[in-house]
């Protein structure tokens, strides 16, 4: 933010896999950005671990003590930034279960009219950890960049034609 070509007041961060984690946990500590995309992201550590396709990992570096501590989830109540949430049904890495925990936690939170939510959902049933297939990364760079700068210019984003 020291630098002239960046603007502190229209900060966008996202983060994909554990760096999807590292969204949610920084959604729950600060409200400093105008927007978070979170992708393929865990968010209840303790649920999550039992249910990935590599769980000797997260047996082999955290204690329970730790994933209970640092799961975003007990903290749902402090998001405030609007949040994009994207998630694959066949991704094994982080099971859906997790982008849905985080989707309705968010929906939950939000005490207005439905249309006036601030966060989306891009659900795409087909797809894995990563997004593959050619018409749905144009939609996934569609929604990613438009959710960015919409927020970054205070208005509400527009869906991508396929959508």
């Amino acid at each position: 933010e020291a630098r002239a070509d960046i603007r502190d007041d229209a900060t966008v961060m996202m983060g994909g896999s554990f760096g999807g984690y590292m969204a949610n946990w920084i959604a729950t500590q600060t409200d400093r950005f105008k927007a978070i995309v979170s992708h393929a992201s865990l968010w209840n550590l303790s649920s999550f671990g039992p249910t990935t396709d590599a769980p000797g990992f997260w047996r082999k570096d955290f204690t329970p003590k730790m994933l209970e501590e640092y799961s975003p989830h007990r903290l749902a109540e402090h998001i405030t930034t609007p949040m994009l949430v994207i998630h694959g049904d066949k991704d094994y890495r982080v099971p859906i279960g997790e982008g849905l925990a985080l989707w309705w936690a968010l929906a939950g939170n939000h005490d207005g009219p439905p249309e006036t939510l601030p966060h989306q959902f891009l659900y795409f049933p087909d797809e894995n950890h990563w997004i593959l297939t050619p018409q749905h990364a144009i939609v996934w760079y569609h929604t990613v960049l438009e959710f960015a700068e919409a927020h970054r210019e205070g208005r509400a984003p527009t869906a991508h034609d396929l959508l």
